[in-house]
């Protein structure tokens, strides 16, 4: 494992007096991971702490939960624990589980990050983890962007000393120095598809082939060292970006493929949609640029609708990017993009001087209620009585369209009991034997 720390120290991932919050589930992985940091905590000057997410989707979720408490307890480890109901988070926003537990887990990992509990969160994908990573890309239709995979370090706070790594030198690790961990059982189930890669596909290549993912890697390395002289000479000045709206002149559509492909994801990116984009998509992009007539316009499975108009490319996401924005109801500083901050703090007493503030018995507060922006079927008790669609409560409020696409609501289900910066739901009201009280304030962009 004598790599892994050369990696920590030529890619700087982590520095002396760095908080790295390792994200533990248990796992042989992250468990290999988070034994190895903690041994090597005062060679690095860091401190190592772990971070568990239940995701309450696994009957055994809440058995690998206490698990990775005992084994923090036992070594000393500062753990913290978090649950989401993601199924029910799923349904909610309408994504798949996969989609809202990693919604789930960086919401959770930026709000430690922004309170400064860590200044980096470590996460355990290895080199097999990331072949599997650049052939599901491969598999859907990717371009080069697909193909780079995972990075070692992202924005400065996201780091994955493992990516280098072997699987098999993992699990030697992990037998080497009798590391406990649990096994996920869902990982046998080769009806999803990265299982199924996994279990039943690799296994058969490496026999034939057995550097292959080594040389997977290599290749990957390759194809990011040439993206990134590409864009490095791409010309965006004549791009227009607009909060969901990409304009792309259509004299750009005359440039190489090479450019213009990569234009066109930029600009789907600067719009919010990061997933699901295939070569398919680009093609039919550049199909209508070239050949469809003004006014013509298609629907991209991604909620993007592209119209071609006079001399552009109009590109809009009709889901906005942070229509999928949620957080935990907790004490402190939520960021809010497009909006500005929630703040939530604990006090005594209600100030019925504080006009700027909105006040709410947090016992009152269903255990589930999630910050996020509102959807159809939303209903709002008012504070006095009386149950209306939340839409209508808005209007009523005179709060513009494009306002009323950002504010961040506190919710269980359909039920809305705050509307940062606008008011709260008779049902959370505080009365004279309150004895939670937290107060909710907003500062806008």
């Amino acid at each position: 494992m004598d790599k892994v720390i050369k990696v920590i120290k030529d890619k700087n991932l982590i520095s002396s007096g760095d908080i790295v919050a390792v994200a533990t589930s248990g796992g042989q992985d992250s468990m290999a991971l988070l034994s190895f940091l903690k041994s090597k905590q005062d060679e690095l000057g860091c401190e190592i702490i772990a971070v568990h997410v239940n995701h309450k989707i696994r009957e055994n979720a809440d058995r690998d939960e206490n698990f990775v408490k005992d084994f923090c307890n036992k070594n000393k480890i500062k753990c913290y624990c978090f649950s989401v109901d993601v199924p029910k988070l799923a349904k909610q926003n309408g994504v798949s589980l996969e989609s809202a537990g990693r919604q789930a887990r960086y919401g959770i990992f930026d709000a430690l990050l922004s309170k400064g509990v860590a200044t980096k969160i470590a996460l355990a994908h290895h080199l097999r983890d990331q072949v599997e990573t650049i052939l599901m890309h491969l598999f859907r239709g990717s371009g080069i962007n697909g193909i780079k995979g995972m990075i070692v370090k992202k924005d400065e706070n996201y780091i994955r000393p493992f990516l280098e790594t072997s699987k098999q030198d993992i699990e030697s690790y992990i037998n080497l120095n009798n590391i406990p961990y649990v096994n996920d059982e869902t990982n046998d189930q080769s009806e999803y598809r990265r299982n199924f890669l996994r279990n039943e596909i690799l296994p058969k290549i490496l026999e034939k082939w057995p550097n292959f993912e080594k040389n997977v890697l290599s290749f990957s390395n390759f194809a990011k060292e040439d993206d990134d002289f590409i864009q490095k000479n791409i010309n965006l000045s004549a791009c227009i970006f607009e909060d969901s709206v990409a304009k792309i002149p259509l004299s750009y559509f005359s440039y190489d493929n090479a450019i213009i492909s990569r234009i066109i994801f930029y600009s789907l990116r600067k719009i919010g949609v990061f997933v699901d984009v295939e070569s398919k998509h680009i093609d039919a992009i550049k199909q209508l640029a070239n050949f469809g007539e003004n006014g013509k316009r298609i629907n991209l499975p991604m909620q993007v609708r592209v119209i071609k108009e006079y001399d552009f490319i109009t590109l809009t996401n009709k889901k906005k990017a942070n229509s999928y924005f949620f957080s935990t109801f907790k004490f402190g500083e939520i960021e809010v993009k497009n909006f500005g901050k929630v703040l939530v703090n604990r006090v005594k007493n209600l100030n019925i001087n504080d006009k700027t503030s909105l006040y709410i018995d947090v016992k009152k507060l269903p255990k589930d209620a999630v910050w996020r922006f509102k959807k159809d079927g939303d209903v709002f008790t008012k504070f006095g009585g009386g149950t209306k669609k939340l839409k209508d409560f808005l209007i009523d409020k005179k709060i513009p369209n494009r306002e009323r696409e950002v504010i961040p609501v506190l919710a269980s289900g359909n039920e809305v009991y705050v509307i940062a910066g606008v008011e709260i739901s008779q049902k959370v009201k505080v009365e004279d034997d309150t004895k939670s009280i937290a107060k909710i304030s907003v500062l806008k962009n």
